[in-house]
């Protein structure tokens, strides 16, 4: 095989699984432009659908630790098509739901089969590449995945007003069923191999994913990734689309259409976030300097509500949308550093544990996510969406000071040690 041969059965089969990560992105993120008829037709308030969509978190966190031990023992191809499938009946019975247990219950499907989405490509990448090429390709599947967010702000909008909300998880159902067949066409089965000697028990390995996670040199991620993708999902996938309809008074349409640019952002970011780590080597520092960005922008953005802190020091009653515009556009493009947790937990593990040191940091993704989501709805029903918005940001700044207190002292702060993402 040539290396142009090389390549390709390289990066197709990659591609394909990225794909599926995609669709996880638009189904985790369609509430938040369908929030307001959500509510209205399964009769809930702002807080209890924060609780129902938090649900999906729950079960995407609860599949984590199976998943990695999976991934290991069978390789992504059987796994990635498993969890299509389980995507594929959570969209219909979605779509179906009739009250508030059928969309639990479709939330809780749903989660169950996204939980490995994004697993499935990076351990692919993780047990393939080298440490040092791993940065750049885990960027490379976050901005393809992140695609599915941008089919979720204006494109879902437009479905949404057109047809309704359930319109929007059919679409879902449909796209997992091609992915599905996409996957079966370009990913060889197994791939990668599986390893050939002796494991232990499913049992024993499942507690390893907890063991690897509470290791010094991979905790610190674990603290930064329970808030990373919190502060993501908590606007984009739910309060996004209240803050800019509710509070700022956008048609859905035009609301989408904010989304839309702010999520431009997180599909160039993780590309940058490749090339910077590629070129600079500081995972530690980018990691740390974007988080904390994010957050700033984001009590920006909460500060720029009706006599908001950002709105008097302007002079405003409340700063215009594009202002919201930009402010999503700038934490979209900060927070997208966020692939470099993964590189950061791949350096310090050997390759046949890639997938489940990788399940323990999206455990911590999605716990973190399901947690703080849910604590964010209880803010919103008592202070309004701005203060869940703030809220979510002050615990970005937790979580990042607590990132560089533990990294300080820990193996990827000495030089040489896995931050260093070199073989």
């Amino acid at each position: 095989m040539n290396t142009r041969e090389a390549s390709a059965a390289f990066v197709a089969p990659l591609l394909a699984l990225a794909f599926g990560h995609m669709l996880s992105n638009m189904v985790r993120t369609l509430p938040a432009i369908a929030a307001d008829v959500l509510g209205r037709d399964l009769g809930v308030s702002a807080e209890g659908l924060a609780s129902l969509t938090g649900a999906y978190h729950f079960a995407f966190a609860a599949g984590q630790i199976p998943l990695g031990v999976a991934l290991d023992r069978f390789g992504v191809r059987p796994v990635s098509l498993v969890l299509l499938a389980t995507v594929a009946i959570g969209g219909c019975i979605a779509a179906l739901a009739g009250g508030v247990p059928g969309f639990l219950l479709a939330q809780i499907v749903l989660g169950l089969g996204c939980c490995g989405m994004l697993l499935c490509p990076m351990t692919m990448a993780a047990k393939l590449l080298s440490p040092a090429k791993f940065g750049l390709w885990s960027g490379l599947i976050q901005g393809v995945g992140n695609v599915g967010m941008l089919l979720s702000a204006s494109p879902l909008a437009w479905l949404v007003e057109q047809q309704g909300w359930r319109a929007g998880f059919w679409v879902s159902a449909l796209l997992a069923v091609a992915i599905a067949l996409l996957v079966a066409r370009l990913v060889p089965a197994p791939f990668p191999q599986p390893a050939a000697q002796p494991r232990p028990g499913f049992l024993h390995e499942a507690l390893d994913v907890l063991r690897i996670g509470a290791r010094p040199v991979v905790w610190p991620v674990v603290v930064l990734a329970f808030a990373s993708f919190a502060a993501i999902i908590g606007v984009r996938g739910l309060w996004g689309g209240p803050w800019l309809m509710e509070v700022k008074g956008l048609s859905r349409i035009d609301a989408g259409a904010v989304l839309l640019l702010g999520t431009t952002a997180l599909i160039a970011g993780p590309l940058l976030a490749g090339v910077l780590d590629r070129h600079i080597g500081r995972r530690r520092e980018l990691l740390a300097a974007g988080h904390a960005l994010a957050a700033l922008f984001l009590l920006m953005l909460a500060g720029g509500g009706p006599e908001g802190w950002v709105s008097r020091l302007a002079g405003m009653a409340m700063m215009p949308p594009a202002a919201d515009t930009a402010l999503l556009f700038a934490f979209g493009l900060s927070i997208s550093i966020q692939p470099l947790l993964f590189a950061m937990t791949r350096a310090a593990v050997r390759p046949e544990d890639a997938g489940k040191a990788l399940s323990a940091v999206n455990l911590s993704f999605f716990l973190g996510g399901a947690v703080l989501q849910s604590l964010s709805g209880t803010v919103a029903g008592t202070y309004g969406v701005g203060a869940a918005i703030g809220f979510l940001a002050v615990i970005l700044l937790f979580c990042t000071a607590a990132f560089l207190t533990l990294t300080r002292v820990s193996a990827f702060s000495r030089p040489g040690g896995p931050a260093a993402g070199a073989e």
